[in-house]
């Protein structure tokens, strides 16, 4: 049985940290989870009527293969709900249970290094300017064919920023021992090499 390696991976919106996770989880051979889909899965149910504590405390699989759940009211309904101790609980044991399986992980979010797994063995702040996170997420809207505009988008990410920033519970910031990844002038390619180095010399340790 492999001893477990939790790498933890934060940051804002569209800063790359998914496209990260993914890839460094299928370089080493690691189970990935987006953490954020826990909560987008909890926002969506919340937009159908429901109770946003009952929803999370009531969470299955199935729910996180909901094609909608990468929407931008979706995403907003999802930053609202991670503002609220109770949903945050409810997801907390879930999240921990993954990161420590046999074989490792990848988890990807906005508090795993600092709340959910503070003792992982590599921990990342994946980062981007506003400006360019807005463009990757206006391209992104527009190739699943959503149709808005730079400043629209623009102003919901620095709503999204503020919010996950300074919410009372588990607020987003980098863990004090991660290291971080600008990605504002970075391609794919590179932002992957970079994170893929720092994993491969912590693995080596």
């Amino acid at each position: 049985m492999m001893a477990p390696f939790t790498v933890a991976i934060d940051g804002p919106a569209a800063a790359g940290k998914g496209t990260i996770s993914r890839a460094v989880a299928a370089h080493f051979g690691l189970a990935h989870l987006d953490t954020g889909l826990l909560y987008r899965a909890v926002g969506a149910r919340m937009l159908l009527g429901e109770d946003p504590i009952a929803a999370a405390q009531s969470l299955v699989a199935r729910d996180l293969e909901n094609p909608d759940l990468r929407t931008a009211d979706v995403a907003q309904a999802a930053s609202k709900v991670a503002v609220i101790p109770e949903v945050r609980a409810a997801l907390l044991d879930f999240q921990r249970a993954f990161a420590r399986r046999s074989g490792g992980a990848v988890l990807d979010g906005r508090d795993i290094g600092t709340v959910i797994c503070p003792q992982a063995e590599v921990k990342l702040f994946v980062t981007a300017s506003a400006e360019v996170r807005a463009r990757r997420r206006l391209a992104e809207l527009a190739e699943r064919g959503f149709e808005t505009d730079f400043d629209t988008v623009l102003a919901d990410v620095k709503t999204r920023d503020d919010r996950d920033m300074n919410r009372a519970d588990a607020p987003l910031k980098p863990a004090e021992d991660a290291e971080t990844i600008d990605t504002s002038e970075l391609d794919v390619d590179a932002a992957i090499a970079a994170a893929i180095s720092i994993v491969g010399a912590r693995k080596a340790d």
